[in-house]
């Protein structure tokens, strides 16, 4: 990712110290300060060891409910020796060493943050834990494995024993090594054991900082008008009424709009009301969500890029017994993170303060110090928790907006979007539409499948390296199918409709499972057969596929005799390096969708905390299951339509239905779990339904004739 300025390593390690006097080896950390009179040992850039025997361990993920303020810890604690209700945790500042390897950037995103950090951390705690034993060594004048770590001492022969404080200023003048020894997955003390969260006692008694709680001396508190239109501008505005108003202390304009600066919210939104704006929105008069939905199925019909090529699926079809062809299509849909977006920014003459909840830390930095001239070592990211972040928070706009305020404005601001302003202006999951083809023989055998997806591209906005041949593979996610099919065809159009799209939890998982998983449904029909067994039969060659289907069915009782007017529906998927397989068991009366029960079966390789990650299948599971059976984005005249949750619904508490769950942990390299039961829902009930009612429904939200 070449698209936002970078920090070079050399730049990294020359910029910033830890405090006055601090001992470091590895990395010099910009932004990251000891508490006054400690000495530290930095052995490297994820692990900070007092004087004073304290043990802090900096977490480079956003913290946004996911779980990452404690599972990353774990994997440091887990190596280096210590008991980790002792050890401090803080939130890094953006560099190098905290890059996303697998994405790019320092960035929170596609479930990645346990999965990268699995081997890297605990090789941050065993580097750490080398340093102050083989330091201990030759304090004593003994081999390094004649000691041992344990609860923050190392241990002797004779009863010898230094706590880490004593050694760290030894430790700091050694080299850790680059490949130090691990401990065995058997002697864990802490990885795979159901550790109590520790971000949860500040988040319940009110000590955690959110971007909404943050204060700075002098801050002025800005909202933003933006045009109700997307894509509209500022015309001219007239804001005398407002500058005479209690509180106000700035009104200025922005390249988004006009901000309002006042001493509160209230003072703030009040006056912005008075602000008399005129809007020019000619360019995007005719956008609307019928238009959107005409090009995007046009487009599906072009050859596109191809992506996947198994056979002959042409001549396949027309050698076919039998025939299908269907179109799924899924709607614009918003992220509406309980926190609106806010960000607080501090612009001085030769330095940027920003503090607030970002999945992108580098990014944050990067663009701020582009837009004010400034070199990054300039620009100071502190990021708070999140509420919420499903990916919206990858993207910087509102951040950008503080920076320009704070600048116009001459003061620190905190700009904090309302919840209208949150929905209406949204970077929104991108809607699609998917034509599908199938061909079974005549014993219903399938012996082509064709997949064809037309879609916005988020990765062309903001990572355009990454897409390359007409082709992004992250709009192609659980487009090419595990099944053993003879003859397959995929081709993907990318088609901008005007309406800026982002990442959104499980990103196009969603849209793609729900046309592949529901289509496959359609077949197994068509063949007269189970839809279990239908699957059972494509995945010989998949045996972690298998595994989850078959305990899904098994724990779920597939086939057995259903209550009156209930069924069930099946569907599967890979993300992210995780399996899964969903079987929900649904109702409709009235024509009213009713989830009852889902059973799950999740493989995920290894884990770091159980606890954790059945709380991500639970939240990722009742957050698919909004968008599919309530909220869309709509547009007319380029407005967006839906402002707030009386009219986007999400899934109330009486609504949520029991969750019955089974993890599989074999060992394997993890999977991302904070993702992919989300994409899980659509399809598994949509097939439900159809078994249900006869109807199949190819649209997201579901919705019964």
């Amino acid at each position: 990712m070449s698209s936002f300025p970078q920090v070079s390593r050399r730049e990294f390690l020359g910029t910033g110290a830890a405090a006055g006097g601090a001992l470091m080896v590895g990395f010099v950390m910009p932004g990251w300060a000891a508490s006054p009179g400690t000495k530290t040992m930095l052995p490297n850039s994820w692990v900070v060891v007092g004087s004073d025997n304290s043990v802090t361990i900096l977490c480079a993920r956003s913290e946004m409910g996911q779980g990452v303020y404690t599972s990353m810890p774990m994997l440091i604690a887990e190596e280096l020796g210590v008991d980790i209700a002792k050890i401090k945790i803080e939130m890094a500042p953006p560099g190098e060493p905290y890059i996303n390897e697998m994405i790019g950037g320092q960035l929170t995103g596609g479930s990645t943050s346990v999965r990268e950090a699995y081997s890297k951390l605990r090789v941050a705690g065993a580097q750490a834990r080398s340093v102050l034993l083989e330091a201990a060594a030759q304090k004593w004048n003994v081999k390094a494995d004649a000691c041992r770590a344990e609860n923050a001492m190392v241990l002797g022969p004779g009863g010898q024993k230094a706590t880490y404080g004593e050694l760290a200023e030894a430790a700091s003048k050694l080299t850790p090594p680059k490949t130090p020894a691990l401990k065995s997955p058997k002697d864990f003390r802490y990885v795979g054991k159901e550790i109590k969260r520790f971000d949860t006692p500040a988040k319940v008694n009110g000590t955690a900082e959110f971007g909404i709680d943050v204060k700075l001396p002098g801050m002025g508190i800005a909202v933003l008008a933006q045009c109700p239109a997307l894509g509209g501008t500022l015309a001219s505005f007239d804001a005398s009424r407002a500058m005479a108003m209690p509180g106000v202390k700035k009104v200025v304009q922005v390249t988004d709009g006009v901000a309002v600066v006042a001493d509160t919210y209230w003072h703030a939104r009040k006056a912005l009301s008075a602000v008399s704006i005129k809007w020019d929105e000619s360019a995007v008069q005719n956008l609307s969500s019928a238009g959107i939905a005409s090009e995007l199925r046009a487009a599906a019909a072009k050859p596109g890029a191809t992506f996947k090529t198994v056979g002959d699926a042409d001549a396949a079809m027309r050698e076919a017994s039998k025939k299908l062809e269907a179109e799924y299509e899924l709607p614009y849909t918003a992220h509406v993170t309980m926190e609106p977006m806010n960000f607080t920014a501090d612009v001085r003459a030769d330095s940027c303060l920003l503090v607030g909840p970002t999945q992108f830390q580098q990014m944050a930095q990067g663009v701020a110090a582009g837009m004010l001239k400034m070199k990054p070592e300039q620009v100071t990211v502190r990021t708070t928790f999140l509420g919420g972040g499903f990916g919206r928070r990858i993207d910087v706009d509102f951040i950008t907006q503080a920076i320009e305020i704070s600048k116009a404005a001459g003061m620190p601001v905190k700009l904090i979007w309302s919840r209208e302003d949150d929905m209406t202006h949204d970077f929104y999951r991108p809607a699609s539409v998917h034509r599908m083809s199938g061909g079974l023989d005549a014993s219903g055998k399938p012996v082509a499948f064709k997949f064809s997806v037309a879609s916005p591209s988020v990765t062309k906005r903001l990572f355009g390296a990454f897409v390359k041949d007409g082709i992004d593979p992250f709009m192609l996610e659980y487009a090419p199918l595990p099944y053993d099919i003879p003859n397959q065809g995929g081709n993907s159009v990318i088609h901008d409709t005007g309406v800026r799209v982002g990442y959104l939890r499980s990103v196009s998982h969603a849209m793609n499972a729900f046309a592949n998983e529901g289509f496959i449904d359609e077949m197994a029909a068509a063949a007269g057969k189970d839809p279990v067994q239908f699957r059972r039969d494509l995945l010989i060659k998949e045996p972690r596929y298998l595994r989850v289907l078959n305990r899904a069915a098994h724990e779920a009782e597939w086939g057995k005799a259903m209550p009156a007017g209930r069924k069930q529906g099946v569907a599967i998927m890979e993300g992210y390096g995780t399996y899964l397989a969903l079987i929900a068991e649904v109702s409709a009366p009235n024509k009213q969708i009713k989830v009852h029960k889902i059973t799950i079966a999740v493989d995920l390789g290894s884990m770091v905390n159980p606890n954790i990650v059945k709380q991500q299948i639970e939240s990722s599971i009742i957050y698919g299951m909004s968008s599919v059976l309530f909220d869309e984005i709509t547009i007319v005249g380029g407005r967006v339509q839906q402002k707030n949750f009386n009219d986007y619904r999400a899934t109330r508490m009486h609504e949520t239905p029991v969750i019955d769950m089974h993890i599989i942990a074999d060992g394997q390299a993890p999977g991302g779990i904070g993702e992919p039961g989300t994409a899980m829902v659509g399809p598994a009930v949509a097939n439900a339904l159809a078994s249900l009612t006869g109807q199949r429904l190819r649209r997201l939200p579901l919705k019964l004739a």
